[in-house]
């Protein structure tokens, strides 16, 4: 563990360090360096084009996501521990999930238009798959001898789902979480880009019709940074309610 930080660290430096060589073999067009990327997106954060624009595109991104979690996880556990569940929803779930969700942008338009509502419906769309798939997983793996003890202290149903089942299933749910919040950042900048362009969508069309590789990178740089800071935060948060699972995995 103690290792883990530095390693961490020197992964970002290496990376940088391979993006700095790369571009400074190649045309600004092309390719922008991190270092002037990095300027251009400190520049656009401290002048309000950046920090308004990430902002109102957090408000689409908080609420679809929210709303993934809530109907993701309860279906996710229904299906991985009722087998008529999930004869009855799994392979509808697996057709829909086999299709890019970008697929669904034209019928997103004609039923919620080009705005928030359109940007809330493919962020849920985006994260809701990834969710009701890794939860079901979890649910339906649980280790029987948990089960067992549950029956044997004479535990209900309604006692067995909060005391057992859900606890159990508490680092799948986790890693659903995860990745329902990476396919929620990609469908926050897909719909700013597809439907009405607007903030931090807008930023990046603005760039590309100026060809400012630095502009559009910056924007990518942000979103990157975005994500691991919410992937970081879920990891805290999974370390403070499972203790005992992390310790167990690191061991």
């Amino acid at each position: 563990m103690k290792y883990q930080a530095p390693l961490y660290a020197l992964s970002l430096l290496i990376g940088l360090a391979l993006w700095e060589l790369c571009a400074r073999a190649l045309p600004g067009i092309i390719l922008a360096p991190p270092s002037a990327v990095v300027v251009r997106m400190v520049e656009g954060l401290f002048s309000g084009e950046l920090s308004l624009a990430l902002l109102a595109s957090l408000g689409a991104l908080v609420l679809g996501y929210v709303l993934a979690i809530l109907v993701g996880v309860p279906l996710g556990f229904l299906i991985g521990r009722s087998k008529r569940a999930s004869e009855m929803a799994e392979p509808v779930i697996n057709a829909i999930y086999a299709v890019p969700p970008v697929a669904f942008v034209p019928f997103i338009i004609i039923w919620f238009g080009l705005f928030f509502e359109a940007r809330v419906a493919l962020v849920f769309l985006m994260a809701i798959f990834e969710i009701v798939v890794t939860v079901s997983a979890g649910a339906r793996n649980l280790d029987s001898g948990l089960i067992d003890v549950g029956r044997s202290f004479g535990a209900g149903q309604r006692k067995m789902l909060r005391s057992v089942a859900l606890p159990a299933a508490l680092p799948f749910i986790f890693v659903a979480l995860r990745l329902g919040l990476v396919r929620a950042i990609n469908g926050m900048i897909t719909a700013e880009l597809f439907f009405a362009a607007v903030n931090l969508g807008k930023v990046m069309k603005n760039a590309a019709s100026r060809f400012d590789t630095a502009g559009l990178l910056a924007v990518i740089l942000l979103l990157c940074i975005l994500g691991l800071l919410a992937q970081e935060g879920l990891k805290a948060l999974e370390t403070r309610l499972m203790p005992w699972h992390i310790r167990e995995r690191q061991s």
